[in-house]
Parts: C-alpha cells; sequence; structure tokens
C-alpha cells in the first residue's frame, strides 16, 4: 500500500501495545491511529485497541485516515471485512418501520459501506428499539448473515445493558423467567407461567440506588422484544422516561434510561472472541447523582397494583 507502514507480527499481541512498541508512540497516540482508521490488519481497518494479533499478520499504518462515518446518531467502533460494530444514538431506528421512510441505523450504514464499494450491502443481525441507545452489529455479506442467525446462542456469549429504574429496587440481584406474549395493540405482556408465550429470561445487578432510582445492570439470557422493558415493568420498577411500558410523566432525561453498553461475541468466520463495551451514558450517573439523600415518590400504589 502506498503512503503506509508495513509491519509484520512475529508473537501474539494487543494492537495497541504492538503499535507503540514498534513506533516507540505513546499510548494516547496509538489510540489516535486507531481513532482516525489509520491503522489495518491483513487489509482491514480496525479500530479496536485490544485486538488481538497473531503471528505472520500483517499491520499497516496509513498516512491519511480512511473514510469515516459522517453521522451525528451513529458512531463506528469496528470494521473488519465480514462485520461492522457501532454505537447507536437514541431515537434513531434500527431498520424501517414498514411504509415509512425514517433515516435508520441500517441506512446510514449502507451509505457508508457503498462510498467504498457501490454495490457492497450490509445486513442486519439484531436490532435495538428506536429508544434504546448502544452497540450494535451488522455483517457484510448474506452466508455470514445466515451463519450468524443459525448459531447466535452460540457465537453471542454476552449481551449487557444498563438501565435506570424508576424507583429504589430493594434487591441487589436477581433473574427474571416469564413468558411473553403481544397483544393486538403492538404491546408485550409478562406472565410467570408457561401461557403459550415466549420464554424470556433477564439477569439483573443492582449498580446504585439513589434519589429515588435505581441504576442496574441487565444480562440476557433470551433477546425477546421488549423483554427488558417489560421485566422490570412487571416487577414494579419501570424504565425511567419508558412512555409504553413506564409512567406517565416520569421523564427526567428526555429519553428511554436503556443502553446496551456490551457485545461479546465469537467472530462468525475468525471465530476469534470478540469483546466491544461503551461507558454507561453520563446523564444515567447524573441523575442518580442530583439531590444525594432526597426521597422521590416511588408511587407505591402503583407497583402494588403491577405485581398482582
Amino acid at each position: 500500500m502506498i503512503d503506509a507502514i508495513n509491519l509484520h507480527v512475529k508473537e501474539p499481541a494487543e494492537l495497541l501495545d504492538f503499535l507503540m512498541k514498534q513506533q516507540g508512540i505513546s499510548h494516547n497516540a496509538a489510540k489516535g491511529l486507531l481513532a482516525r482508521r489509520q491503522v489495518l490488519v491483513n487489509n482491514s481497518i480496525i479500530t479496536q485497541y485490544n485486538y488481538q494479533l497473531q503471528p505472520k499478520q500483517k499491520v499497516q499504518i496509513t498516512k491519511f485516515s480512511h473514510n469515516s462515518l459522517r453521522s451525528k446518531m451513529l458512531e463506528l467502533v469496528y470494521e473488519d471485512k465480514y462485520i461492522i460494530v457501532v454505537n447507536k444514538h437514541e431515537g434513531l431506528l434500527s431498520v424501517a418501520a414498514e411504509h415509512r421512510k425514517d433515516r435508520t441505523a441500517y441506512s446510514i450504514i449502507s451509505e457508508y459501506v457503498s462510498r467504498e464499494h457501490r454495490f457492497a450491502k450490509i445486513f442486519v443481525v439484531h436490532r435495538l428499539d428506536r429508544d434504546t441507545s448502544g452497540l450494535m452489529m451488522f455483517v457484510k455479506d448474506e452466508k455470514t448473515k445466515e451463519n450468524m442467525r443459525e448459531h447466535w446462542h452460540e457465537m453471542v456469549v454476552d449481551r449487557r445493558y444498563v438501565a435506570v429504574l424508576d424507583g429504589e429496587l430493594p434487591k441487589d440481584n436477581g433473574t427474571i423467567t416469564s413468558w411473553l406474549t403481544e397483544d393486538k395493540n403492538l404491546v408485550m405482556h409478562s406472565l410467570p407461567v408457561d401461557n403459550g408465550g415466549e420464554l424470556a429470561i433477564t439477569h439483573y445487578q443492582v449498580i446504585k440506588r439513589n434519589n429515588g432510582y435505581t441504576l442496574v445492570e441487565l444480562r440476557l439470557e433470551t433477546g425477546k422484544k421488549n423483554q427488558i422493558r417489560v421485566h422490570m415493568q412487571s416487577m414494579g420498577y419501570p424504565l425511567v422516561g419508558d412512555v409504553k411500558y413506564g409512567r406517565e410523566g416520569i421523564d427526567p432525561m428526555h429519553r428511554l434510561a436503556l443502553h446496551a453498553f456490551k457485545l461479546c461475541f465469537y467472530h462468525p468466520v475468525t471465530h476469534e472472541f470478540m469483546e466491544f463495551e461503551t461507558p454507561y451514558p453520563p446523564v444515567f450517573k447524573k441523575l442518580l447523582a442530583a439531590n444525594e439523600g432526597k426521597a422521590h415518590d416511588n408511587n407505591a400504589i402503583f407497583r402494588t397494583n403491577v405485581l398482582k
């Protein structure tokens, strides 16, 4: 490649450490190269700082940055010739709704890949609700898409979310198991017994309680429609800002308090273990930090009714 430094990997190493050692540059300088998409491994752009290099791989550092994803609603987290991982902002649909032409994560990524290859395509393998932010993945060919869909539960080993709940959840951790059904109004309902619906399992861990709210981390064992939102509602602690399953008027952040912050999977082609994580949204932590010790009306009557 013209205007590129070519390096050859002789022993296993994380990409960031490799760049620092081989180029004699600082931690921040190495991260800057990755952020500007100037680093390729075997001709694929890599932005993941802890990407695991293997002997005989070729690392290239280009003089100029590659085309970046130009969108205020998405950030590119990782890309190779098979997959793309992005951080989606709240308010952006994953894919277009029927009979609508909204701007979507899918359309933004499609335009992005077509700038490099006119007839390039991408495929959706999982979705986030419009009002949920966080990590989601696309693939670049139909064979990889089918492979991921067929082996999703073996490949995707950890999907975690962070949420803010309305009320201070008393139990530090637990697991919610229920069966979900959807009514004619497209609203999901949760029952603790098998009623012919879909089995849904959510594990939760409290991070912090304050100001009448709970910051909680959630791990999905299954990934059903609106699963987290319905499970939290069924416990009587709905998500803050949830106009569909929450309490009317509880929207101090002007958004749904749900963010997909962690995604771990085995690469569908190389079988390498991939791990991505984004910080908790600052507004989540700010809400719990404000007015330390001040009580918030948790509406016990509402929770009692929900738990019946």
